[in-house]
């Protein structure tokens, strides 16, 4: 399985951007999809993430109400649009898939370890 992300770059401070990712060589649906980040001398953490098959979404307090995730189920295809960014969202974005329909621990009091990751695309934001 690769995942593959798009759409990283530079933006000035209040832009926005639109992430995408694709996954191939997986022929069923995945069951959860989703975004990490991590910034230079930090730790990763989840960004947002689309579950249960597209009909639940779950985002990091951080990002509420400026990012948005949204996945085209029949391509195994997850986007990510980035509005309202700031320097603080300055980071190395990866995307993730995963086969089983809740994103691990997320939300519960816990972390998600995904079955799949993309390489990263870069976001900066100054």
């Amino acid at each position: 399985v690769q995942l593959v992300e798009s759409g990283g770059g530079s933006v000035q401070n209040g832009g926005s951007l639109r992430l995408s990712c694709t996954a191939s060589g997986y022929t069923d649906n995945f069951g959860c999809m989703g975004w990490f980040r991590q910034a230079p001398g930090k730790g990763r953490e989840g960004v947002a993430a689309i579950y249960n098959y597209g009909l639940s979404t779950i985002y990091h307090d951080d990002v509420k109400g400026r990012f948005t995730i949204s996945r085209d189920s029949a391509k195994n295809t997850v986007h990510l649009e980035m509005s309202s960014l700031g320097p603080e969202d300055t980071a190395m974005y990866y995307c993730a898939a995963d086969r089983r329909y809740f994103p691990g621990q997320w939300g519960r009091g816990g972390s998600w370890s995904p079955d799949y990751e993309g390489q990263g695309t870069q976001v900066t934001v100054s």
